[in-house]
């Protein structure tokens, strides 16, 4: 789509046309959805006789959606496995090249949104490209179709119009082929790599919570050993973590008198489902610490576990 000619005159351009056959051959073709926008162009094209970039919306944000739409099925083919294809390996390459020059110095904070932000970026900038010269590969297209059914059927109007309205126009089945992809693109996204990125950024919150627990716990066992009483007033800060914590005498269902409890809280998508868990750092009867969760087998931290 981005390799097209600018010769003058476009590719397959039928001179002998005139303007009003071209009309109607276009219009054939185009079909009724979005008409005037393309006939618009077309005209432009015509009258400045060669292919130039443009702006398209639709091409801009559902590339293969809109050329199945436009039932350019082969070509939705070729560009979600080579377009995509380049467009990866543009990004590694970029990304492999910057990881050298500058974000392996980087604080680890920072590493990976500046990995996402210069793929992002690679991404943006084809996506435009592809959006300057959709119009013009559509033309294109067109102006193929149209010197095909002139070859095939030169002295037949019905049968160009058939022909070009089976090759024109758009799909029904198109557009909902590209709804299925969106849905199974989506559906993949969910089922396979949402909880890769979950289950990293769960394992983030929970280790940040049992370390300041812990830490906690460790202040609250050393009064509570010199004065045997449990600070139960003491105060503990979160620091900006997801939990709060709070110091307790009792717990129901279990036997101690001492106890550093912490609330996952204020967690977001896709780890809410940590929100209200607990993590428990108690005192014992034989004068141990131990600590329990409500936290699933799988997520709970080895030395937490009951």
């Amino acid at each position: 789509m981005l390799f097209i000619e600018t010769d003058s005159p476009p590719p397959f351009y039928q001179a002998q046309l005139s303007d009003k056959q071209r009309r109607q051959l276009d219009q054939w073709y185009i079909g009724h959805r979005s008409q005037a926008y393309y006939l618009k162009r077309f005209e432009q094209f015509d009258k400045q006789n060669h292919l130039s970039a443009k702006w398209h919306w639709a091409a801009f944000f559902v590339t293969f959606g809109w050329l199945l739409y436009r039932k350019r099925y082969l070509d939705a083919i070729v560009y979600s496995v080579a377009g995509w294809s380049f467009i990866q390996l543009n990004i590694t390459i970029i990304l492999v090249f910057c990881e050298y020059l500058f974000i392996g110095s980087m604080a680890d904070v920072w590493q990976m949104p500046i990995r996402i932000l210069i793929g992002g970026a690679v991404w943006l900038f084809w996506s435009v490209m592809v959006a300057r010269w959709s119009d013009a590969y559509y033309y294109r297209m067109a102006r193929r179709e149209i010197a095909d059914a002139l070859e095939q059927f030169p002295k037949d109007d019905v049968a160009q119009k058939a022909f070009l309205q089976k090759e024109g126009g758009v799909s029904v089945f198109g557009l909902g082929l590209a709804m299925g992809f969106l849905l199974f693109v989506v559906a993949v996204v969910q089922v396979q790599f949402l909880p890769i990125f979950a289950k990293s950024e769960a394992q983030k919150i929970i280790y940040a919570t049992y370390d300041r627990a812990s830490s906690a716990k460790s202040r609250v066992a050393v009064i509570f050993e010199q004065t045997g009483v449990c600070p139960v007033n003491l105060p503990i800060t979160a620091d900006g973590h997801q939990m709060s914590m709070q110091v307790v005498d009792n717990v129901a269902g279990m036997q101690t008198d001492c106890a550093v409890m912490a609330t996952f809280v204020d967690i977001s998508f896709p780890n809410r489902n940590l929100n209200g868990k607990k993590m428990l750092f108690y005192h014992t009867q034989d004068n141990r610490w131990q600590c329990t969760s409500s936290l699933n087998h799988k997520q709970k931290p080895p030395k937490c576990m009951d």
